[in-house]
This record gives structure tokens, C-alpha cells and sequence, in this order.
């Protein structure tokens, strides 16, 4: 597999997946294309050894399952999340002022907000409408083309904006969207939008999820195309990476790949880590392949690890000072074990050593990633799903620049190191 082929798929992947919903459909897409088979949670299941399947719930977090040949004895997996952090509209969303029709916004998540001003943005996510006939369907819309700005406030009118202000979500951030309209506008957008991308006419639009995003392209970045540019690189890039280790292994192994939605806001939700989501697929699995009831079921979980895959902070050439000295990961150095002692990672010793002897197997380089003792520490879906589930854990990620900002950067080289070590961890026999 060409590193060039891999950073091309990449980037359309990117480009195609603007929300969750969008990243579901776009992996399930290749997961049918490699002959899995779609399951659907509220039907009864039969399934195969060596089968490999896989589920959705929500529309915005999916598990795929390579069965093994021979007995659930253990399985590995890798998890990620599908949502990053961004604007989305409010239910009612259209608001006028100064003569434009603007779009009220609430953050999801931890948004780094400044980036956003002055940007070309487009509108994604998923309408649910009812149609003449009564019938109720959710379709997915993108509108990847400029239809919208927040402009700055020029510095004329604000001598200070360079030593620092607070931005003001509620006031500051509606971006602009039509000059001239009025509040019905939106929805007569909306609705021709949805009949040039689905055909749907004469439909009544009941609800939304609707998030702003950067049309700019993803794009390979520096004089030796060394940096992988992009939105929701935090944490697209981990999906990514955990579908194509997936796919390219060899079968001979139980490989379970989970992305959820809602990691960003606290993962509590039916289809976020800290829902049943993962759990109630793996019990059904293993109630048909594996050793029946709880006792059986906490033995797979027991000889089973996951590997939590959300990037990393890399080290900043501007900002040195906000690492640790002797725990600053280098873009295309490698992925980057997380370790935290308060349990905001779940990487303990035992499941480092694992991951350390994976990436030696694999020829991958690995670094470690440490806060600094006077600064709070971010967490994963990692400690979410082993205290679901008591899986042992560890957290790893790809290094990255600007995290939680419109458009972050990572190494285009840490793409195909880790897709490497998820291979290598995924058709590996023995896991301890």
C-alpha cells in the first residue's frame, strides 16, 4: 500500500465526512465495498465465524467486527470518536440584524473560537421532513460550497483586539448568511438544498442537526508535502486510520473497530463510549461465538485489549514552554503513547509494554506524551470504555498542532506509522 494512495484517501475522506453522520456513512461505504455486512440492531442477528459485519446506532458512531475463524477467545480493538468540535445551529436558527439574516450558533465541545472568524463556510448534518404521503425520513445534507462568514471586527473599531479579548459565543459569532433575507429564507434554503441533493419535494421539515463547517480543502502542507492540513483531523484521523488497519488485516483474528459520537461533550449517550453501545454489540456477538453468559463474556473481555486512538499534543515550535522537556512528541516521529496518573488516559505499564512491542514488530518509531505537572490534562474515550467495560487499555494518538481549532495539522508520515502498528497489534496472536 503506497503512503501516497493512503494520504489521498485521506483527504477524501476528510472532504466527505463534515459531521458524524457524514463520517458513518462514509466508512460504511468502504465497509460494504470490502464485503462486511450490515447489521441491524433491532433484528436478530446470526452471525459466522469469520464473517465480518458491522453496526451503526445514530447514524454517527458504527462498530465493524472481523470475526474470528476459530473461537472468541479474545479480541482486539481499537476505538476512536466521530464528532469534533464546532459551531451548530440552534433549532431556531435564523435571526436578522443590520439588514442580513444570520444563524444563531451554540459550541459544541471545546471550540477554539478565533480561527473561525473570516473563513468560507458551508452547512452539513442531517433533516428529518415528513412527506406528503406522511412518511417520515432523515437524510443526510451537505452544502460544501461558501455560504457563509463571521467577519472580523476591523481593528479600527477596536484598538485593543491585539492584547487580547474575550470572545462573546451569544453576540459575536452568528455569522453572517444572507443579505437582505428575513427568517423564512433559511427554511426555503433548506428545503431547495434537499431537493437539487435528494430529490425530495413537496416535503415539511421537522427537525435538524446542522453544523457549520470550513469548505477549504484538507491539503498536504509544506515544501516536502510532510503535513497533513485539515478540519476535524481531532479526530477523523483516528477513524480513518483504525478503518484502514482494519481492513488490511489479515483475518486470522477477532479485530473490533468502534467510533463514537460525543466524545467532544462527555461521551454520555446511547451511542457515546459511555453508553452501551459497544457493550451490547459485543455481548450479542459473543452469546453466538463465544463461551455463553456473564462468566464467558468477562473472560473475553479479560484476554481482549483496546488501543484508544485520539491524536496528540505535539510540540510546538512557537510554544515549547507548554510541554513537558522530555515528553514533547515531533510530528512524523511517531505515534505517541498518552499517559496520565490521574486516570485521564487509561495507559497503564502493562498495556504500554504491548503497544512498545507492537511498534517494534512493526519497524514504527513510538513517543510518549505527559502534561506538564502544572497543567490540566485532557482525557479519551479510553478511560470511558475500560471502566465500561473493564477492557485493559491503553491511549495512543497521532501528533498534532492546534487541536480543537477549524483547521488543525498533523504529520503525514504518522498516518501510515500508526496505520502500521494497528496492523501489525490487530493480526497479532498472542495480546499478552
Amino acid at each position: 500500500m503506497s503512503r501516497e494512495a493512503r494520504l489521498e484517501r485521506l483527504l477524501d475522506f476528510l472532504h466527505r465526512s463534515p459531521t458524524p453522520w457524514h463520517a458513518v456513512s462514509t466508512m460504511a461505504e468502504r465497509l460494504d465495498a470490502a464485503g462486511f455486512r450490515r447489521l441491524d440492531e433491532s433484528q436478530a442477528w446470526q452471525l459466522a465465524p469469520g464473517e465480518r459485519v458491522y453496526v451503526t446506532r445514530n447514524g454517527s458512531s458504527i462498530v465493524a467486527l472481523q470475526l474470528p475463524h476459530e473461537g472468541l477467545e479474545a479480541l482486539r480493538m481499537v476505538g476512536a470518536h466521530t464528532d469534533s468540535p464546532g459551531l451548530r445551529l440552534k433549532p431556531h436558527a435564523a435571526q436578522t440584524a443590520g439588514g442580513w439574516l444570520q444563524l444563531g450558533i451554540e459550541l459544541y465541545g471545546g471550540v477554539l473560537l478565533a480561527p473561525w472568524y473570516d473563513r468560507d463556510l458551508g452547512l452539513a448534518g442531517r433533516v428529518h421532513v415528513r412527506h406528503p404521503d406522511g412518511r417520515l425520513e432523515g437524510v443526510l445534507l451537505h452544502v460544501d460550497w461558501p455560504i457563509a462568514i463571521i467577519p472580523s471586527l476591523a481593528i479600527h473599531l477596536d484598538r485593543e483586539v491585539n492584547n487580547g479579548r474575550a470572545i462573546n459565543a451569544q453576540t459575536q459569532m452568528p455569522p453572517v448568511f444572507l443579505q437582505g433575507g428575513d427568517k423564512a429564507d433559511l427554511q426555503r434554503l433548506l428545503l431547495e438544498w434537499l431537493e437539487a441533493q435528494h430529490g425530495i419535494s413537496g416535503a415539511e421539515i421537522l427537525d435538524f442537526e446542522l453544523a457549520l463547517h470550513d469548505v477549504q480543502p484538507p491539503a498536504l502542507v509544506g515544501v516536502e508535502r510532510e503535513l497533513v492540513a485539515s478540519a476535524r483531523l481531532d479526530n477523523l484521523l483516528s477513524c480513518f486510520i483504525g478503518l484502514e488497519a482494519l481492513l488490511e488485516s489479515d483475518g486470522s483474528q477477532g479485530v473490533v473497530l468502534v467510533a463514537n459520537d460525543h466524545e467532544e461533550v462527555g461521551s454520555a449517550s446511547a451511542c457515546g463510549a459511555q453508553g452501551p453501545f459497544l457493550g451490547d454489540v459485543l455481548r450479542r456477538v459473543n452469546a453466538q461465538l463465544g463461551e455463553p453468559g456473564d462468566e464467558g463474556f468477562i473472560r473475553l473481555i479479560q484476554a481482549s485489549r483496546m488501543i484508544s486512538c485520539d491524536n496528540a499534543h505535539a510540540l510546538h515550535p512557537n510554544f515549547t514552554d507548554k510541554h513537558d522537556a522530555a515528553h514533547g512528541p515531533a510530528l512524523n516521529g511517531g505515534p505517541v503513547i498518552k499517559v496520565n496518573a490521574n486516570q485521564r488516559y487509561a495507559t497503564n505499564s502493562a498495556t504500554s509494554a504491548l503497544f512498545r512491542d507492537v511498534c517494534r514488530e512493526a519497524g514504527v518509531p513510538v513517543q510518549t506524551f505527559v502534561t506538564r505537572a502544572d497543567m490540566g490534562c485532557g482525557s479519551t474515550i479510553g478511560p470511558i470504555t475500560a471502566t465500561e467495560l473493564g477492557v485493559p487499555t491503553l491511549d495512543v494518538g497521532v501528533p498534532q498542532w492546534a487541536m480543537h481549532s477549524i483547521r488543525e495539522t498533523a504529520g503525514a508520515s504518522d498516518v501510515e506509522y500508526l496505520t502500521r502498528a494497528l496492523v501489525a497489534f490487530a493480526n497479532r496472536p498472542r495480546l499478552a
